[in-house]
């Protein structure tokens, strides 16, 4: 998979852009808050139709501007492909596959596979549960379009559900109505339960694997599904748990109460982990989604990391830099420093600056 270019308008801080991409390793430069990562948001956006951070539409389209358009032409096992998004701030985002309309995100998951790596995605192990869950999520939907399309789902029909036991409060006899929605959580949330336990199965071995390398096999690493509910109760304990739903006017059982446990050498990683041990199994998860998704879809995904160099040590630095060989990596960091250091070769580099990019 490749990104040979994109185009913007009106994205972020830039009026109007038109850059292409090398194969190799593209390498994006300049001081802090120039668009560097804004860059990386609109091709993590056209992939996965989320904003890198977690930003609202509106909050992508150019100060003073209603619309932006984001458009990235992409090759997807030999075939090139135009993904055009379009943001409007009061609408919801429009989307095109070789400029046909789509009505579902799901069925853009997966025409190109990205992997971002930014230095918040260091924290995943010792933040809580939603961080890890998205990490299961983003993965997930973009090699799975069954699994995208039942999280939608599922995540469409918890938000009603949960109004509904607001309504509740002031309208006692909307209670019986709450099975209608039950049924559903069920039907979706057990295929989710089910595809996320056999995607951390699939993916232990190949991040043990790389978090021994790192580790110089000092340390073994565990990975765990932790779901909420198992699917062979989560009718029942849905059930049970309906009082205190009503008192908490939240569903409190389900997939979206998931975690993924991590574990070196025994001790829980979040609780217990160094700094540098929870960095190493962060890093230890991101270069095994590299051979996962080689191993699943047949193709190297495209490589973003936002100026995450600099938030390693060297021997991590050197691990990072080794696997990207033979993958397209669109890199950002502040200076060519670390990069001279390091002697990582690099097949473009550009200059960014206050919204324009200049190929040196």
């Amino acid at each position: 998979m490749l990104i040979r270019q994109i185009q913007l308008h009106n994205f972020r801080n830039y009026e109007t852009l038109l850059l292409p991409f090398t194969d190799g390793v593209n390498l994006l430069y300049g001081d802090n808050a120039q668009g560097k990562t804004n860059l990386l948001e609109a091709i993590f956006l056209s992939a996965t139709t989320r904003a890198l951070k977690g930003s609202k539409d509106k909050e992508l389209i150019r100060f003073g501007c209603d619309e932006a358009h984001v458009g990235v032409s992409v090759v997807n096992k030999g075939c090139q492909h135009r993904v055009d998004m379009y943001l409007r701030r009061n609408k919801p985002k429009g989307i095109a596959i070789d400029e046909i309309p789509i009505r579902r995100s799901a069925e853009l998951m997966g025409l190109v596979h990205v992997i971002a790596f930014c230095p918040d995605d260091l924290s995943m192990m010792k933040d809580g549960p939603a961080e890890r869950r998205r990490f299961l999520d983003m993965e997930l939907c973009q090699m799975d379009p069954i699994y995208c399309s039942n999280l939608i789902n599922y995540n469409k029909v918890l938000v009603q559900r949960n109004n509904l036991l607001k309504q509740i409060a002031a309208d006692p006899s909307l209670k019986d109505t709450v099975s209608i929605w039950d049924d559903q959580l069920v039907r979706y949330g057990s295929d989710i339960i089910r595809r996320r336990r056999s995607f951390v199965e699939e993916l232990l071995p190949i991040v043990t694997s790389k978090h021994s390398l790192l580790s110089g096999g000092s340390e073994d690493l565990l990975l765990s599904y932790a779901p909420s509910v198992t699917e062979d109760v989560y009718a029942e304990k849905l059930q049970r748990g309906l009082e205190h739903d009503l008192f908490m006017k939240a569903t409190g059982t389900g997939p979206h109460r998931d975690d993924l446990e991590v574990s070196v050498n025994e001790r829980n990683v979040r609780l217990f982990g160094s700094q540098g041990q929870q960095r190493t199994a962060a890093l230890s998860l991101k270069l095994a989604e590299i051979d996962l998704v080689r191993k699943r879809v047949g193709e190297s995904p495209v490589l973003l990391l936002d100026d995450v160099l600099s938030e390693l040590d060297r021997k991590r630095q050197l691990q990072l830099l080794s696997e990207i060989n033979g993958l397209q990596t669109i890199i950002t960091c502040t200076g060519m420093e670390e990069f001279v250091q390091l002697r990582s070769p690099t097949d473009s580099i550009y200059y960014v600056k206050a919204g324009t990019v200049e190929k040196q």
